[in-house]
């Protein structure tokens, strides 16, 4: 077993796990579940950044080709997106527990759908996706599958792996603007709301 899995194995298990819980925020009916499972997102996230931070840190201490040196490495293309999650996943996450923990006296509480689209929202599930992608690519070479080691395999692998970040991106995108719709008052309410007034 390659020596770099002892370092990228905890980190990618960890920004997979993180990525994992973001996918199932916006299905969450209940705002009780909503603060549970982003209190949990939170605590994975914050993990994961350490994690990272951690490794690049010690791989750029360190001299020489130890293990560490070589998974430091295979992270510097994961730094990016973790940097974007640092910048933006985190704020957004932090926001949506406090505005899940406004219901927490009524645990029964069907989760707004305002709610839930702030849960889909695209710059939640995408940076933590894209880390997590990052990461399963360093881990790649480590147990045996570079694919950018092999001649002609680097250009249409780095392809398919953008085009299934954006992929992500969209489905996000589309399932938060759905939401986000749903959670608008109906055209007819808004207007009927003045008419009475005026009738009175």
């Amino acid at each position: 077993m390659d020596d770099r899995l002892a370092v990228l194995l905890p980190v990618a298990a960890v920004w997979l796990a993180a990525a994992l819980t973001a996918e199932g925020l916006p299905g969450l009916d209940r705002a009780r579940a909503l603060r549970r499972r982003t209190g949990w997102l939170s605590a994975l996230v914050l993990t994961g950044l350490a994690l990272t931070a951690a490794a690049l840190g010690a791989g750029l201490q360190s001299a020489g080709d130890t293990a560490l040196d070589r998974a430091a490495a295979g992270l510097a293309v994961a730094a990016v997106p973790a940097a974007l999650v640092a910048a933006c996943t985190v704020r957004r996450v932090r926001r949506l527990r406090t505005g899940a923990g406004a219901f927490t006296t009524a645990p029964g509480t069907p989760a707004p759908h305002g709610l839930r689209a702030a849960a889909a929202h695209p710059l939640i599930a995408l940076p933590l996706h894209a880390t997590a992608l990052a990461v399963l690519a360093a881990v790649l070479p480590a147990v045996g599958l570079d694919l950018f080691a092999a001649p002609g395999v680097a250009g249409p692998a780095i392809t398919v792996a953008v085009l299934g970040v954006a992929a992500i991106g969209v489905r996000h995108a589309l399932r938060h603007n759905r939401l986000a719709e749903r959670a608008m008052p109906p055209a007819g309410a808004v207007s009927a709301r003045p008419a009475r007034a005026l009738h009175v």
